[in-house]
């Protein structure tokens, strides 16, 4: 059953995924997920997550926000801890890089019944939710 979800899974990202309109690397990707899914994110928690040095995960993070794609904010009780955010374009970038292209998606899913549809949903809401 794994070995057939993946081969799916692989199929659907390979077929649906939107076209790379800017090269961000698989770490830089990885940065900008964690910065969405999590609150209060520091440069720590990307080394420690990546498992990569605290120097490398500060360069990394560094590039990300020359590019726009991340702010740091300090903490108000606290000015040594500083906090990642996604800017707007960090989060155009992150779904143009993470998610399904929309337009072939609609394609796909208008193959399909009503009621197959609603199936897809439910198994994918189902899967995020046992996941986190």
């Amino acid at each position: 059953m794994i070995r057939e979800i993946n081969e799916s899974f692989t199929d659907i990202y390979f077929y649906l995924h939107a076209a790379h309109e800017e090269p961000i690397s698989h770490q830089n990707v990885r940065i900008l997920q964690l910065v969405q899914k999590k609150q209060f994110v520091m440069i720590r928690d990307i080394a420690e997550h990546l498992s990569i040095s605290h120097n490398t995960a500060s360069e990394h993070v560094k590039k990300l926000v020359r590019k726009g794609w991340l702010k740091k904010d300090r903490d108000e009780q606290d000015q040594r801890k500083v906090y990642l955010q996604l800017t707007d374009s960090g989060l155009t970038m992150l779904k143009k890089n993470t998610e399904l292209d929309e337009d072939k998606l609609r394609v796909a899913l208008f193959k399909l019944s009503e009621e197959e549809r609603n199936k897809v949903l439910e198994a994918f809401q189902l899967l995020s939710e046992v996941s986190k």
